[in-house]
């Protein structure tokens, strides 16, 4: 094991690679406070990628409902266990996780701290699928504000980590990142089917075909991403939660940037469980309606600021925030730059073309209730 800094736990840790970032790292941004789970980004992953023999049961892309969602069976819960106590230092500024990772909390003979689902675990993608958070009272909680029964939508797909568990664990060293985007594939030709990348992924990314009797992963589509495309999932998100790009570490981050804006410079959007030390590379703006513990424990400390940054923006004010996540609606090219002029967003791409274009606030037209001139009578529906 060497020591790496991870910016995300604001701390060196120990992993099992010297410290290698690609020349720029492809990222993804998620707003779930948009998500309906409608699972068209599912669907469209599924058909572009796992519709062969041996993949009926993988879902790279799934939208589980929080808290009791889970793919596979209780993924989340059995990793969190095995790490135990998950303080956060909040005496330093930013703060410090001050517990063990997967990578240092580590059992005799193993690379990675983890576990291996059971054939069923995968059998129940929609297990706990619009379930709240606990029985709902309704002499307790009809019409209260704001409401103590609450979930929300986690979408999902390999987080294309910094420090890979799948990559520290592979004994045949059959998965690599790339150098020039950061994607982390797999070397078929290489692969012999142990599951080590299955074991020690927690995030539970890395899927073993029965068939072919190798291993399978999300791709993040970089053919597409070769041509400055979006990502299959993302391009078909019927809720436009996704915003596509590249983030850089915090000390080089630009704020022209639209993924360096939303992680480093607003801080809205969150890693998906820092605590467990793999720096991952999709981040989440978390929902501002669910119980602030929980998000915590999901996201991090930063869930607070997050928050009061996103209802601020939903009450009429930050207008730069509000320009990136529109941006995301109008283009499924890669943007590099942003700019807010006036009051239209304006997104580029890597290569500096402008590619969208679009106001921070649609024009609205209400017509009068009776046209004298028609001797009409019409109604303004929104």
């Amino acid at each position: 094991m060497v020591d790496v800094w991870n910016w995300q736990l604001n701390r060196k840790m120990e992993y099992k690679y010297d410290e290698t970032r690609p020349s720029k790292q492809v990222s993804a941004v998620f707003d779930i406070n948009k998500c309906i789970a409608c699972q068209t980004c599912t669907m469209a992953c599924k058909t572009t990628w796992t519709s062969g023999k041996g993949e009926e049961y993988m879902f790279w892309n799934s939208v589980e409902t929080k808290p009791w969602g889970s793919y596979p069976m209780g993924w989340d819960v059995r990793i969190l266990d095995k790490l135990g106590s998950q303080p956060w230092d909040t005496n330093t500024d930013p703060v410090t996780f001050s517990g063990k990772t997967i990578f240092e909390k580590v059992p005799e003979g193993e690379e990675v701290e983890g576990w291996r689902p059971d054939d069923m675990d995968w059998a129940y993608p929609n297990r706990g699928e619009d379930e709240t958070n606990e029985i709902i009272d309704k002499s307790k909680y009809h019409l209260t504000l704001p409401h103590a029964i609450w979930n929300f939508y986690l979408a999902r797909i390999c987080m294309h980590c910094t420090y890979p568990a799948c990559v520290a664990a592979c004994p045949r060293k059959a998965i690599y990142k790339r150098k020039e985007d950061g994607i982390v594939l797999i070397d078929q030709k290489r692969c012999r089917g142990y599951r080590e990348c299955v074991r020690a992924c927690p995030y539970k990314r890395s899927m073993y075909n029965h068939v072919t009797r190798i291993s399978e992963k999300c791709i993040f589509c970089y053919p597409a991403v070769e041509e400055g495309i979006w990502p299959r999932c993302m391009r078909n998100c019927v809720g436009k939660i996704r915003l596509v790009g590249y983030v850089n570490k915090p000390e080089d981050s630009d704020p022209k940037n639209p993924i360096d804006f939303l992680v480093h410079e607003k801080k809205v959007a969150l890693p998906l469980y820092p605590q467990l030390g793999t720096e991952p590379n999709i981040y989440y703006i978390p929902p501002i309606h669910s119980d602030a513990k929980f998000l915590k424990q999901m996201f991090g400390p930063g869930v607070d600021n997050a928050v009061k940054i996103y209802k601020n923006m939903r009450n009429g004010n930050e207008p730069e925030l509000r320009g990136v996540l529109l941006l995301c609606t109008s283009t499924d090219k890669i943007l590099g730059k942003f700019a807010i002029r006036s009051d239209e967003a304006i997104g580029y791409d890597t290569d500096g073309n402008e590619v969208a274009r679009l106001p921070l606030v649609e024009s609205q037209i209400r017509r009068v209730f009776h046209d004298s001139e028609r001797e009409v009578y019409r109604h303004n529906i929104t």
